[in-house]
């Protein structure tokens, strides 16, 4: 039940044309605190309840656990969440071994788009798709609890 991934900005929309898959993801954080988060996320019909531990100092890995649950539980959840909904769109690319999933958020979030790919070690290796740029893994103000409270038309 940890998570390792790591993050990074993106330069180009080439990997639209790439993505296999793409959905709209809508999410709220019933707690935020850096020490754990309990997200509520309605992906589609969809609805998923997480919780997330604190990260690693290097920011590559974190505990997370997460349960399905029902579309109506998750739209009565997320009433209930902290200010600051996020709202995106991920697509989902395949490079070699390895799926990226890209999140172009909206709204307040409008103009960023962040990938991420889960590894199954931190110093596995992938290989980077031509559209990937800087990484920001470990960078607070890119994770989506963060981007809730100070979205990134506020930077």
């Amino acid at each position: 039940m940890v998570e390792i991934e790591r993050k990074f900005l993106v330069t180009s929309n080439d990997f639209k044309s790439e993505a296999f898959k793409s959905y709209k993801i809508k999410q709220g954080f019933l707690n935020s605190d850096k020490e754990r988060t309990v997200r509520i996320r309605l992906k589609e019909e969809l609805g998923y309840i997480t919780v997330k531990g604190k990260s690693s100092a290097n920011g590559l890995s974190r505990f997370e656990w997460e349960k399905e649950i029902s579309e109506a539980e998750a739209e009565s959840l997320l009433k209930l969440c902290e200010p600051g909904i996020i709202d995106k769109r991920r697509y989902e690319v395949k490079a070699n071994d390895h799926i990226f999933e890209i999140d172009e958020f909206y709204g307040d979030n409008e103009g960023l788009i962040v990938a991420e790919v889960e590894l199954i070690s931190e110093n596995e290796s992938y290989n980077k798709p031509s559209w990937i740029g800087e990484e920001v893994t470990g960078d607070v103000k890119y994770y989506n609890s963060l981007l809730s409270k100070n979205p990134y038309k506020l930077w």
